[in-house]
């Protein structure tokens, strides 16, 4: 392929602005617009990159790859439309305000086998994380016997954060859905598919419409049991992921991230002996490169160029990461029937 991907960005925020920046370093790929809101007319950018205030008006434009950093509650419709103009999609989490959102997005991309489309669950390409799941594959730690998640922040929005995130009719939910997703994208990916859940969900904090904090314990059917706590009253932020096998332990603390407020990331293998009195051995990894914005670009633009299919962050990944966060809430039966949601 001679000329570059010609890429257009719906949704210019801090998270649109952060993926140019890795489209354009990338040799095969180029933007060429962007659209938001908050620009009030359309236009032209310093470097001549072309704005609108409206993702639809993107249509103007001779586009291969379509980005989405929109809204929940029209981030799926952008994914249809842009598949239907013949677009490869690239999506950032949530894939929309429910599941049906997604099984949408799932019917249009059967339409399309040609096109890829993608969902930004980037937490998958931080290097503790891909260290991890290296070791748990390898089965020198044994099989899993549970896993314990915790990721909170002090508000539902913060770092100057418009206020959607805390509206029920725009996001579809509050911290579970918006930052603990990927927590259970995460739960997933180590633990498998979790078929009994208990929760607790509550807004009595913040008294948004939204939660602000999510309590959840799982078993799958092969009995690996996980604990997830999702925050938005945790007044330090915080990452913490604790995976137990049979011979040892997995931990995962801190994250690195755009605001640098989770702590430093580390990864800490513990290796169980039956000498070691509760004390076992450990080796603490840490980790100062956050590489999970480029690689995830590039493996999308890798999956394009070559016609690889979508691994990490497929639809039907994120469906099932969806539907594992409607359950969440569905499982709590007070809040279930406040908000007449329904699992199915």
């Amino acid at each position: 392929m001679t000329e570059k991907l010609k890429v257009g960005i719906a949704g210019y925020g801090v998270v649109g602005k952060r993926r140019r920046r890795y489209i354009d370093s990338h040799p095969a790929m180029v933007t060429l617009a962007v659209s938001d809101m908050t620009f009030g007319g359309d236009g032209a950018l310093e470097d001549g990159v072309r704005f609108y205030d409206g993702y639809e008006k993107l249509d103007a434009e001779d586009l291969d790859v379509l980005f989405v950093s929109l809204t929940n509650n029209v981030a799926a419709d952008a994914v249809i439309k842009g598949l239907e103009r013949g677009l490869h999609v690239f999506c950032e989490k949530p894939p929309g305000k429910s599941p049906a959102d997604i099984k949408n997005v799932l019917a249009a991309a059967a339409e399309h086998p040609n096109l890829k489309v993608k969902y930004g669950f980037n937490h998958r390409y931080h290097d503790s994380v891909r260290d991890a799941l290296a070791i748990m594959r390898s089965g020198e730690l044994g099989r899993i016997v549970n896993l314990k998640g915790t990721y909170g922040k002090s508000r539902i929005i913060t770092f100057g954060q418009n206020d959607w995130r805390t509206r029920r009719d725009l996001a579809g939910g509050g911290i579970l859905l918006d930052q603990g997703i990927h927590m259970v994208d995460l739960l997933r990916l180590f633990g498998g598919e979790f078929t009994e859940i208990h929760s607790f969900i509550s807004n009595a904090f913040w008294n948004f419409d939204v939660e602000d904090n999510a309590y959840a314990l799982m078993r799958t059917d092969d009995g690996v049991v996980a604990m997830l706590h999702s925050s938005a009253t945790q007044w330090r932020h915080g990452f913490q992921l604790d995976i137990i096998l049979a011979k040892g332990a997995l931990t995962l603390s801190g994250i690195l991230s755009g605001s640098k407020s989770y702590g430093a990331e580390t990864l800490t293998i513990a290796w169980a002996n039956e000498k070691d009195k509760g004390n076992p051995r450990e080796q603490t990894t840490s980790y100062n490169h956050d590489p999970s914005w480029r690689d995830e670009v590039n493996e999308f633009a890798d999956a394009i160029l070559n016609d690889k299919p979508i691994t990490n962050g497929s639809p039907m990944e994120a469906l099932k990461t969806m539907e594992l966060v409607q359950r969440i809430y569905c499982a709590d039966p007070e809040w279930r029937e406040r908000w007449n949601l329904s699992s199915g």
